[in-house]
């Protein structure tokens, strides 16, 4: 997708659209900013008045206006402790409802679609883009707006004071306001560059940590470390080259309102010696041409924020192009089910290799089928299109028994039951991995699937089924965690179990021992083993060959 090719109107019809639940905090800050505002004229009115009344150019009670004053600076620091605590709690709350949101969506994509993006790309597009759209919508859109409030307020109140003085402090506004459309357009080219870098390098960092133990035994380290100190370094630049040009027009900016703040002192100064002002007016000044100066500078700090933001929005907005898989209710069959290709033809891109042409085949219910065949002759494939995570492009594939038939799609995915291949096991315990294949599984469920997956060996475990795992099956070995994965599926409702050299790691012994429980041991279930060991075959009523195909 090309830079900046989201037009920004669709950027803040999407960003409403996905703001319904941080409304609420929005209105309440800015309830709490506009109150604050109020806070701080009436603090400028009532310093006046104090001084006014100590130099003796007006009358009253100093007593009553410093209780006054007490009194503004208490609300102010309770309304700042308020304020706090909604960005603490309520604002974490907020952005990860909307990370669950975008999360959630993107496990309903479509695979294929999802399959070409890097995994380091999407965590960094849920962390740190979320937290980006969150922070604009709950605090970065409310300051601006009470931002506008204070300013407004603010002028008001000096122009009652001096028009003259309003106008030739606000002369540097129309400016800014101008000068800030090309800024936010400039600024949202360098922070996608940025984030498209920070991308690149989460995707290095996830994807070395993730084969560690590959990179150690190449002896690949330092090539590694190189890349992703190249990485770095280019991040570095690009952070550079933004940060100058946010410098640059930071100072431009900076200098306009320190001639304002000179303008203010300066008039303030000759009204004095005129008699023409009193010592409280003169306060009242340089605070107002503050609380004037203040907003219009925190606008300018808010818009660097803002053009990320937009920059966040619309990578978050890109996953929203990503097609969603089929939705519905799932259809089980009520008895085994069988699987029937017929005329089907795949290739993952248009006018690409086509990985099966034509193919038809019969997996019938309770058969056990061995598919063997070269590397790269199209065994994923045929799994990917058996679970719906493909279609085909020409053909039917149909789960059938002997009273029910249906198209297979992401509706019928219940009824297939898959153990990929190497170690597929999740942090937690042996129960909760247990439990994943299904949640109401007994006790008495569980130690019949691990028996059957010749997995006895965690009953005698010291804490049995509740035996911690670390990340990827850690502390256990590659076979003990391939037999787990094989009684957790054995506890899934569906009923063609597809074994994707799910023995590879097991001794002869222990795979024979398993296959003869899996196949000889009625389980009701349709078995399909893609497989490279002769002692696999050997216990499968029909084999598939594929073969690879040359057009």
């Amino acid at each position: 997708m090309k830079e900046n090719s989201i037009p920004t109107k669709n950027l803040l019809r999407w960003l409403w659209h996905n703001s319904k639940d941080a409304k609420g905090q929005a209105i309440a800050n800015i309830v709490i900013g506009v109150s604050d505002v109020a806070c701080q004229l009436l603090w400028v009115l009532a310093c006046k008045h104090a001084i006014d009344i100590a130099t003796g150019a007006a009358e009253g009670s100093l007593m009553t206006t410093g209780i006054i004053i007490a009194t503004l600076m208490t609300t102010e620091i309770a309304l700042r402790a308020v304020s706090r605590w909604i960005h603490a709690v309520i604002g974490n709350k907020i952005r990860n409802k909307l990370r669950l949101k975008i999360f959630a969506r993107l496990m309903k994509c479509d695979w294929l679609h999802l399959y070409k993006r890097h995994t380091g790309d999407l965590v960094n597009r849920l962390e740190g883009d979320v937290s980006s759209i969150t922070t604009l919508i709950t605090e970065t859109i409310p300051s601006t707006i009470v931002v506008f409030v204070q300013l407004i307020a603010s002028f008001g109140l000096l122009f009652c004071m001096s028009r003259e003085l309003a106008v030739s402090v606000v002369v540097v506004l129309p400016i800014c306001l101008i000068a800030s459309r090309f800024y936010i357009r400039r600024m949202r080219k360098y922070n996608r560059e940025v984030r498209n870098s920070d991308s690149n390098i989460q995707s290095v960092l996830q994807e070395s940590l993730q084969h560690k133990e590959v990179i150690k035994a190449m002896e690949q380290n330092s090539s590694t470390e190189q890349r992703l100190e190249a990485l770095q370094g280019k991040l570095h630049e690009q952070i550079s080259r933004r940060t100058r040009f946010s410098l640059g027009s930071f100072t431009l900016i900076q200098a306009g309102f320190a001639a304002g703040y000179l303008i203010a002192f300066i008039w303030g100064t000759a009204g004095l010696r005129d008699a023409v002002i009193t010592y409280g007016t003169m306060a009242a000044y340089l605070q107002l041409v503050g609380l004037i100066q203040r907003p219009t500078m925190n606008l300018s700090q808010y818009i660097p924020g803002i053009a990320s933001s937009l920059t966040a929005a619309e990578r978050l907005y890109e996953l929203e192009d990503i097609p969603l898989e089929q939705q519905g209710a799932n259809i089980m069959l009520d008895k085994t089910a069988g699987v029937r290709f017929r005329n089907v033809t795949f290739s993952y891109e248009e006018g690409s290799r086509k990985i099966l042409n034509g193919f038809s085949y019969d997996f019938p219910p309770e058969s056990i089928t061995a598919i063997v065949g070269e590397t790269g002759a199209g065994k994923t494939t045929l799994l990917r299109l058996l679970i719906a995570l493909t279609t085909p492009r020409e053909g039917e594939i149909k789960l059938y028994n002997s009273n029910e038939r249906y198209t297979v799609s992401t509706l019928t995915r219940g009824n297939i039951v898959y153990i990929p291949q190497g170690n597929s096991l999740i942090s937690g315990t042996i129960r909760e991995n247990l439990l994943m294949g299904n949640p109401d599984a007994t006790e008495e469920d569980m130690r019949e699937a691990l028996h059957t997956a010749c997995a006895d060996y965690v009953l005698e475990l010291p804490d049995g089924l509740d035996s911690p795992i670390t990340e990827s099956g850690g502390g256990i070995s590659e076979g003990q965690a391939q037999r787990i994965s094989v009684a957790r599926s054995l506890l899934r409702p569906g009923s063609i179990m597809i074994f994707d050299e799910a023995t590879s790691a097991l001794d002869e012994d222990t795979e024979q021992e398993m296959l003869k429980r899996l196949t000889e041991k009625k389980i009701g279930k349709t078995l399909i083993f893609v497989t490279h060991r002769p002692a696999v075959i050997k216990h499968c009523t029909q084999t598939l060959e594929i073969k690879r195909t040359k057009a």
